[in-house]
């Protein structure tokens, strides 16, 4: 007995009220890793640890977090995701590590204005960096050390910000230049002025001076060497103050000529190009450079730079951003006041880019109600397929909440039954019952991305056409898909299809959106989320009589948020530009940092007059005030929400990138009558639910 008391006593360990708090702490902080990012620590020491709060996203600099690691040992890789607040760090022995853990947790790093605390754990290994190179956008250079020094203090000179602002309501001959502050920075026109009212140029009234003659040699030599064709006649210089950026934009088509360059003066910075189908490129423009968009950058890509005070740049070689193989060797570079030069050409004919849906220029016109089997299939491939895809990213972020009528349904299912999920788009209802075997199937490769990233089954397929065997599943849903078919023979085949894939005694739960947005004098979440039409919900007496059809045969634009008024119509969908992007489940999936070669831009937005391959508002599904599922894109820009690049407008803002999705509403008891065409089934249930209409199919 004795004994065992003395052995006990020897595994005793006395801790102090510091050595009690800061094992708590490292505690606390291995949890909030494992619970938001999956990343398991370790209590038995290895080479590799992860330091909590050591991250760029706290601000902590490569070299500042590198100093403090390094003292312990030789340090054989450290890793810093982007905008994360830790990173992982390698050492070429365990004994270094250790030191590490055991001196560096709790130790204050001072971080600029601020000091963090480091918490180390130890893992099992650091994760590879998955970050490789992509390419530049199509059309896009970047051209280090254009000017020089000397022609740099030259250019800067040229511009005298201590004069007040011009008054442009004075006759044109005495309007030099024009300037403004805006509220990210300040800027100067020259040559022509860039309206910031509807995004464009005045090309009637020039300015009686052009551009500074000192930009003459430059912009010669800028010809010379093929960067541009002709000599610009517009120059916007803006100056941008620590912190200062310009919102996402695509330079009005209409407004100016296929290139458009910039010169970077004073300090670098980082661009961030978007596609619309949310690739994201972060471009450095180091001090002096010269950035070149042509084609497809300038035309599709939105440009921009995001405010704040530090950049994530290459930590390998700080004054050359040519060589990015190595992405995840990034570091935080602090702003400096940066001016840039951006020259462009006005445009006196109509925009003929090969990129006619962001183009406010070719402007289309809205498309009519399918005629035929070929014309449906057209329409559903513009309106819906290429519209989900383009969106994925930002539509999954929209998507997280499984709806629980939907979900008592799942659960319901017995144990090891398998289920099929017809239009699954980022698969939020695969996981809801653990004990079944759930697979999914989407339209849209980029949501099907997105199950698989999650860890779902999930495959590329239409819901008229789904490679599973007949009579294979034992439950079906269909949530937010059949109204997105365009003819009812189409929308009668995918319901075929779900009770072909039945067995006997299977069940498939459908919804579709309903024209009746208010049932039983209750008005559904999504009108009661639009608060500047509250008053003005109701459906007009015969508005569930025209069967969708506007009289001369085109499709409507729907205003979000209100009642419908026809059956058949475009339902608007806003890109936020920069929260969700990329065919990942984040905005961060997707971004890459690129260097000096070349590159595109993305397109804007489009009001109710302009036309795109996509649809635009915030869609609400089931889960959200409304319906939800795969469609195509067709975006356009618009004139009064276009600003123009690194020189352009942005005192409000740019509007997101809008796509429209076609749908079908369905009417009180057409869902029922659709599924009763349908042999062998019989209607178990059928409900009405946050503005949509819903079934569950028996197959017999």
């Amino acid at each position: 007995m004795a004994a065992m008391e003395e052995n006990v006593q020897c595994v005793v360990v006395r801790r102090s009220k510091e050595e009690k708090k800061l094992l708590r702490k490292q505690i606390k902080t291995s949890l909030i890793l494992l619970k938001h990012e999956g990343i398991s620590t370790l209590s038995q020491p290895t080479k590799s640890l992860v330091v909590s709060n050591g991250g760029l996203g706290n601000g902590v600099t490569r070299e500042q977090l590198l100093d403090a690691l390094k003292d312990m040992g030789e340090v054989e890789v450290l890793i810093m995701p982007r905008h994360k607040p830790y990173a992982f760090v390698t050492y070429r022995s365990e004994e270094s590590a250790q030191k590490a853990h055991a001196l560096l947790n709790g130790h204050q790093l001072q971080s600029g204005e601020n000091s963090v605390t480091l918490y180390l754990s130890f893992v099992h290994s650091v994760p590879s960096e998955v970050e490789v190179c992509l390419s530049l956008p199509e059309g896009l250079a970047v051209v280090e050390d254009f000017v020089s020094h000397e022609e740099e203090s030259s250019l800067l000179a040229a511009v005298d910000w201590t004069s007040a602002d011009e008054d442009t309501s004075a006759s044109e001959d005495l309007i030099v230049h024009t300037q403004k502050v805006l509220k990210h920075r300040r800027v100067k026109h020259f040559g022509y002025e860039f309206r910031y009212d509807n995004n464009n140029v005045d090309k009637d009234k020039p300015l009686s001076a052009g551009i500074p003659v000192e930009c003459l040699p430059i912009l010669k030599r800028c010809v010379r060497d093929g960067h541009v064709d002709t000599m610009p006649d517009q120059l916007t210089v803006n100056q941008y103050q620590c912190g200062q950026g310009i919102p996402p934009h695509v330079d009005t088509h209409s407004a100016f000529e296929d290139s458009i360059m910039s010169l970077s003066l004073g300090a670098k910075a980082v661009m961030e190009f978007r596609h619309p189908d949310g690739r994201l490129v972060a471009v450095v423009m180091p001090e002096r450079s010269l950035l070149v968009m042509k084609g497809e950058s300038r035309y599709l890509w939105t440009h921009g730079i995001t405010p704040r005070k530090f950049d994530m740049v290459p930590a390998s070689d700080p004054q050359s951003m040519t060589d990015l193989s190595n992405h995840g060797n990034l570091t935080l570079s602090k702003r400096g006041v940066r001016t840039s030069f951006t020259f462009r050409k006005i445009r006196h004919a109509p925009c003929r880019c090969a990129f006619p849906s962001a183009c406010d220029s070719q402007a289309a016109a809205p498309p009519s109600l399918p005629r035929s089997g070929g014309d449906a299939e057209r329409l559903e491939e513009r309106y819906v397929h290429r519209v989900y895809d383009a969106i994925a990213s930002h539509f999954s972020g929209t998507r997280h909440s499984p709806w629980p009528r939907v979900c008592h349904f799942l659960l319901s299912l017995a144990p090891g039954a398998m289920l099929a999920d017809v239009g699954c788009g980022n698969g939020k209802y695969l996981a809801v019952n653990p004990e079944v075997v759930a697979v999914g199937c989407d339209r849209s490769s980029a949501l099907v991305q997105i199950c698989a990233q999650r860890g779902y089954q999930a495959l590329v397929s239409d819901a008229l056409s789904v490679p599973l065997r007949a009579a294979s599943c034992d439950a079906c849903i269909s949530i937010a898909v059949i109204h997105h078919f365009s003819t009812q023979e189409r929308r009668l085949s995918a319901v075929r299809e779900l009770v072909r894939l039945l067995r006997p005694g299977g069940q498939a739960l459908i919804y579709v959106w309903a024209l009746e947005q208010e049932h039983n004098k209750q008005r559904s979440k999504y009108l009661k989320d639009n608060k500047e039409h509250a008053g003005n919900c109701s459906l007009t007496a015969d508005s569930s009589h025209h069967g969708g059809q506007v009289f001369d045969g085109k499709l409507s634009v729907h205003t979000n948020r209100t009642a419908f008024n026809s059956q058949d119509l475009l339902v608007p969908w806003h890109l936020k530009d920069g929260k969700k992007g990329g065919p990942g489940q984040n905005g961060e999936q997707g971004t890459r940092i690129a260097g000096s070669k070349r590159t595109n831009n993305s397109h804007n937005s489009s009001t109710e007059g302009h036309w795109a391959s996509g649809l635009e508002s915030e869609k609400p599904s089931p889960g959200e005030s409304g319906p939800d599922s795969n469609s195509t894109p067709f975006s356009v820009v618009d004139s009064k929400c276009d600003e123009p690049g690194p020189g352009g407008a942005e005192d409000s803002g740019p509007a997101p990138a809008v796509f429209h999705r076609y749908y079908h509403v369905f009417q009180q008891g057409e869902l029922e009558e659709l599924c009763g065409r349908v042999a062998g089934v019989q209607i178990h249930t059928s409900y009405h639910d946050q503005g949509n209409w819903c079934v569950i199919l028996e197959k017999r």
